[in-house]
């Protein structure tokens, strides 16, 4: 194939994928009631080898499958990731709290929140400990709750998830 019509055909299939989006972009707009305007977020990165990298993977993956609610995906996706983060002792405790509170035993709520942050806090004795921020609201003075997370070094599975008073 020619350079010529090579960069004619990508050309093509540009603009045809721009003119798509452009055409499809309106009436998804208004698809989701729970769509607001929100800044632009900082870049993320990440380390598949940092366990407070992998809690924020975790808690962003679950709150974005939870906030989907409607998608017939989401509680299939909300499960496999605890399957996948979790050690099998933590999916019990959870499972345990979810029994007894009627609540969610991931977030310690019944609702999502809008906003989460992860700190790393130190380590020792095979295991690293998180702080895992939940926001449950925009504006002025907003509802934040804070969850001790524990992970495993060695498997940087969650081994342990417990609220901070």
């Amino acid at each position: 194939m020619h350079a010529r019509t090579r960069t004619a055909l990508f050309a093509s299939a540009a603009v045809a994928a721009t003119l798509s989006l452009t055409a499809i972009t309106p009436a998804l707009a208004g698809t989701s009631a729970r769509t607001t305007a929100v800044a632009a977020p900082a870049p993320s990165q990440g380390d598949p080898r940092s366990t407070t990298n992998r809690v924020a993977d975790f808690y962003g993956a679950y709150i974005d499958s939870i906030w989907d609610n409607e998608d017939p995906a989401a509680g299939a996706n909300a499960k496999a990731l605890r399957s996948f983060y979790l050690s099998a002792a933590a999916q019990k405790k959870v499972a345990a709290f979810e029994a007894k509170e009627h609540a969610d035993g991931i977030l310690f709520a019944q609702n999502v929140p809008v906003k989460w942050k992860v700190d790393y806090t130190g380590s020792g004795a095979g295991h690293a400990t998180s702080l895992v921020t939940l926001t449950w609201s925009d504006g002025a003075g907003p509802e934040v709750t804070k969850i001790k997370v524990q992970s495993d070094l060695q498997t940087r599975k969650i081994t342990d998830l417990a609220a901070v008073n």
